[in-house]
């Protein structure tokens, strides 16, 4: 079949290699400017140990002093917050005991067979050397406050995660450019790549090789007619016909499924990040800082400091003071870094659910839609096996994983 996938992305592209492998010819539609996608810019883990969706205990327990510190890991401006109203009413009702146990099975479900799948991706295409298996470390800076999350840790092992504990010995011979922490929990099967952005071009450019094309163009509506689908773009001389498509453009995609019957609370946490040359922070591996709001990561093209959560939409220019505040947070932990060499900032939009799962399934207007965004921090991890979970729908076979929690119709 003629398959036009709208989004160019981390997830779009891996959609594409699984369409291409089951014989569709497809077409990438995506306008190639689009500096603030977080495939390009995230912090490269595939952290298919996750669990826990952010509407969580621990992010209630530390919500408000974040909201406090308007440079904290969690913002919202002013402005915004009529707009976000009604995402917010969601994220609280996402928050009972009952919907957050859903979360966290419907989570699983797909973060379990996401390194599996990103495994069989790479080795199937030849870019296996993008993969780092260094493990990923999370790091607390008081033993009490690790104490409280060994209920979490507990239910990974029952999981069959694996996990390392450690003390402060054990850090500092793991890192020993880390200080100032009590307690950390090393998760040796996780793995990080050497550069997102680098391996969306090369899945790319893997891509035109094997036949896909590109309209490097903005979809602006999907027109579904009785025997083909339309995709109009910004240029009206590109209109892409197609048999099926594949909506995977991020944040972009909340318009193009409103006019298709389904209104999705779909916003932006916008995130900062700050990369260095390499080796700057001295570490050999990832590591999540709890509590903090950021993340480290040893990139193949520099060390990237990066997270905190904003909600400002998609209008509003970025604040980089937050990049400053979260640097001088990790130097707490990192005495010998140097702060002031010169680091390339940069600020880009997480597709983001309440509940924390993405929207895989058919649209509410016609089945031959199919829906493939909202990973919110999960858009790398999840892409490879959100691939396969499309490339079944489209070939109207059944999923090994229940996609019920991840439709667009659970709104």
């Amino acid at each position: 079949m003629r398959i036009a996938i709208v989004g160019a992305g981390i997830v779009g592209l891996a959609a594409a290699h699984a369409l291409l492998d089951r014989g569709h010819q497809v077409t990438l539609i995506d306008p190639g400017d689009q500096a603030a996608r977080p495939t390009d810019g995230n912090a490269g883990w595939i952290a298919h140990t996750d669990i826990m969706p952010l509407a969580s205990p621990k992010v209630w327990r530390n919500l408000p002093a974040w909201l406090m510190d308007p440079l904290g890991p969690l913002t919202i401006r002013p402005a915004y917050l009529p707009s976000l109203m009604p995402w917010l009413m969601r994220f609280i009702l996402a928050s009972s005991p009952v919907r957050i146990k859903a979360s966290m099975a419907a989570i699983r479900a797909i973060n379990a067979e996401a390194l599996p799948s990103w495994k069989n991706l790479l080795f199937s295409l030849g870019l296996s050397t993008h993969l780092r298996e260094n493990g990923i470390l999370s790091v607390w800076k008081h033993h009490e406050a690790f104490l409280r999350a060994k209920d979490i840790i507990g239910r990974q092992r029952d999981l069959g995660i694996g996990i390392d504990i450690l003390d402060r010995s054990d850090l500092a011979q793991l890192e020993p450019a880390l200080r100032n922490v009590e307690a950390g929990v090393l998760y040796p099967e996780a793995c990080h790549i050497s550069d997102p952005a680098d391996l969306a071009s090369d899945l790319m450019r893997l891509a035109l090789e094997r036949r896909a094309q590109h309209v490097t163009a903005r979809a602006l509506a999907v027109e579904p007619k009785s025997s083909e689908i339309h995709v109009h773009t910004n240029d009206p001389a590109k209109v892409v016909v197609a048999d099926r498509v594949v909506i995977a453009a991020g944040i972009w995609s909340r318009l193009l499924a409103k006019t298709l019957g389904d209104r999705i609370p779909l916003d932006t946490k916008r995130g900062y990040n700050a990369t260095y040359p390499k080796g700057s922070f001295g570490l050999k591996r990832p590591i999540m800082f709890e509590g903090e709001g950021f993340v480290t990561t040893p990139l193949d093209t520099g060390d990237r400091v990066g997270g905190a959560v904003e909600f400002a939409g998609l209008d509003a220019r970025p604040n980089h003071d937050r990049i400053s505040a979260m640097i001088a947070r990790l130097k707490r932990f990192l005495p010998d870094f140097d702060a002031y060499q010169d680091a390339r900032r940069w600020m880009g939009f997480r597709p983001s659910i309440p509940d924390s799962l993405p929207v895989i399934g058919s649209s509410r207007r016609d089945n031959r839609i199919v829906y493939a965004f909202g990973h919110g921090h999960h858009g790398l991890t999840q892409a490879a096996i959100t691939s396969q979970l499309v490339a079944d729908l489209i070939d109207g076979k059944a999923s090994e994983i229940d996609l019920k929690p991840y439709s667009a119709q659970r709104f």
